[in-house]
């Protein structure tokens, strides 16, 4: 009796992947006490906080939780639908871009306009904008897909609407947004099949507009300078990434011990956030960062498998939407990884999944519900059954 439930309960089981669902439980897990260990120093030493050490792995878990409700709640809606929603989507994160530059709406962190206040939490429009840009970017290609060999009545109504939304990321400023959803767009339309002419002309034009872009202001050419030889002014532009090479070099193999970073102590500005990646290398060392790697790693290999069999299931706008997630996390995955370990210029990117940061665990876990519903559509079209 009992070996007939189990075998009755397996095909339940093999509706969704397994793999995908304990890949990003462990980032989830990771982050949450990595948080933890990285920012207790800082919320006891801080008014803000009411100095109480538990006050972001509190809230981080607050974060995770809302991001699984949204994760689980997402995943009941078909692709169909997001495709359905997806202009209005974009254009909801368009007006909330809008929103965070006026004053009076709009919050002001370290000279940087990014935030919505709600009540208690502040929310961060540019995250969402990346899945919002993942979504649009999809339906845009397969509505345009019988003149996608066309530069004006294909690729030059996208590039409008994405010069539109990277001048409002610039007037936050938010450069690693920009960066990342210019890349996504991009690779979504490459991967549909537009005129490759045009993105070679884009591999010409795009390094230029972003070397101008860091030489007409000077704090991005500082960074970047900083970045070159952060040892010569490790005081001021070269400051983060300095210490952050530090607590690498101090991890070495296995690390100095959960808890026992020396970085973190005020000496690594942003450690819960931006460089959390730092405190795990010293004080999980060598092993601790391949174990994220990995986690990582087999995150987009999935991604992409996911997406191929839908391709082959002629579900192209499935097929786009988990390449197009693929790609978002990937690269922010690789920009924050490189910043950290001082192979990239100094961005204001989070780790997914891993971060402190409310905005962004949603989105990634909508994301990653959206993975999951993308392969169970999957599995129930080669079963025959209806989606």
């Amino acid at each position: 009796m009992r070996a007939a439930s189990l075998n009755a309960a397996r095909p339940a089981l093999a509706e969704y992947d397994e793999i995908l669902v304990w890949i990003v439980l462990a980032l989830l897990a990771i982050g949450l006490v990595m948080v933890y260990s990285a920012s207790i120093a800082t919320a006891e030493a801080s008014k803000f906080t009411g100095f109480r050490p538990e006050y972001y792995l509190i809230r981080h878990g607050v974060y995770i939780f809302v991001g699984v409700m949204a994760g689980v709640m997402a995943f009941q809606v078909s692709l169909q639908d997001w495709q359905k929603w997806a202009p209005y989507l974009f254009l909801l994160g368009a007006a909330l871009l809008v929103l965070v530059l006026i004053p009076g709406i709009g919050r002001e962190v370290n000279g940087s306009r990014r935030w919505l206040p709600l009540l208690v939490v502040n929310l961060q429009p540019s995250e969402l904008m990346k899945l919002f840009v993942v979504l649009y970017a999809a339906d845009y290609t397969v509505r345009k897909g019988g003149v996608k060999h066309t530069f004006i009545k294909a690729f030059w109504p996208m590039f409008l609407v994405m010069v539109l939304v990277g001048w409002l990321l610039l007037l936050e400023p938010d450069m690693g947004a920009l960066v990342v959803v210019c890349l996504v767009a991009l690779c979504i339309l490459w991967l549909g099949g537009f005129n490759g002419k045009v993105f070679g002309m884009l591999l010409l034009a795009l390094p230029a507009a972003f070397a101008a872009l860091i030489y007409l202001a000077p704090y991005r050419m500082r960074r970047v300078t900083g970045f070159m030889d952060p040892w010569s002014d490790p005081y001021d532009t070269g400051y983060q990434l300095s210490h952050a090479l530090i607590a690498f070099g101090r991890g070495e193999w296995l690390g100095v011990g959960l808890g026992a970073s020396v970085e973190k102590l005020f000496y690594l500005p942003e450690a819960h956030t931006d460089f959390l990646l730092a405190v795990i290398a010293e004080e999980l060392g060598f092993v601790g960062v391949c174990t994220v790697l990995i986690l990582f790693a087999g995150l987009i290999i999935r991604a992409f498998a996911i997406g191929r069999q839908a391709a082959i299931l002629d579900r192209q706008f499935a097929a786009l939407v988990a390449q197009g997630i693929a790609v978002w996390l990937g690269a922010q995955a690789m920009i924050n990884i490189g910043v950290n370990m001082g192979v990239l210029p100094t961005k204001g990117l989070t780790l997914p999944f891993m971060s402190f940061g409310g905005s962004g665990v949603v989105a990634n876990c909508i994301a990653a519900a959206m993975l999951l519903r993308i392969d169970f559509e999957n599995r129930r079209m080669m079963k025959g059954q209806p989606i």
